[in-house]
């Protein structure tokens, strides 16, 4: 089964509270999920493999730690995973970008796909998929599972808040996926949105409706 990380620290929840706030704009809104992305990329990749590799300082040579292991790739779910990319590039500069757009049938809330291209060497890099809202899980698991059909294993996935619906339907069709959350909410309404939530993160990002 895989594992959720729900990362308690006081500057993210802190960031959020201001964020889940219905008179925060847009500029201020953006700003906060870039920097929460950064933030909780910061502890994503805690378990990332380091080898020991010489230098040398201006006063002598040493032995210090670098990042070894698959290099990293970020795939936003369209379009309000875009907000999260930039946070994380900022802390992973030779991070590769791919991008799967979906969308979500208001009326079956299931996922429809209508674009999906990943780096060409996805399939030998550890991939983060993020999006800020894991609602009922059905974006995020077929997102999932487009990039596994090409061949990608290495995944994590990283939002922003989470219901407990979306959690067990990615612990259920993709137990070998960890996801890593600021904030595990209440539940969904009868619309599919979470409860407390922040609405819908892509209208509040790009201020649309």
């Amino acid at each position: 089964m895989s594992k959720v990380h729900v990362f308690d620290h006081p500057l993210i929840q802190h960031k959020l509270s201001i964020m889940r706030d219905k008179n925060t704009g847009n500029k201020q809104f953006r700003e906060l999920l870039d920097e929460i992305a950064m933030l909780m990329v910061y502890e994503v990749a805690r378990d990332l493999p380091t080898e020991d590799v010489e230098i040398e300082t201006p006063i002598c040579k040493t032995t210090v730690k670098m990042l070894s292991g698959k290099p990293i790739g970020i795939i936003p779910i369209l379009r309000a995973g875009l907000g999260m990319v930039d946070g994380i590039i900022n802390l992973i500069p030779n991070a590769k970008v791919g991008h799967i757009g979906l969308y979500r049938d208001p009326e079956t809330l299931q996922p429809v796909e209508y674009y999906c291209k990943l780096p060409v060497d996805a399939e030998q890099r550890e991939l983060f998929v993020v999006d800020p809202m894991l609602a009922t899980g059905g974006s995020a698991s077929a997102a999932i599972q487009f990039i596994k059909d090409r061949g990608c294993h290495n995944i994590r996935l990283v939002n922003l808040i989470a219901a407990p619906e979306g959690v067990q339907r990615i612990q259920r069709d993709h137990p070998d996926v960890n996801i890593y959350v600021a904030a595990m909410d209440e539940k969904l309404n009868d619309h599919g949105y979470i409860i407390p939530g922040l609405g819908d993160a892509g209208d509040r990002l790009f201020g649309t409706k």
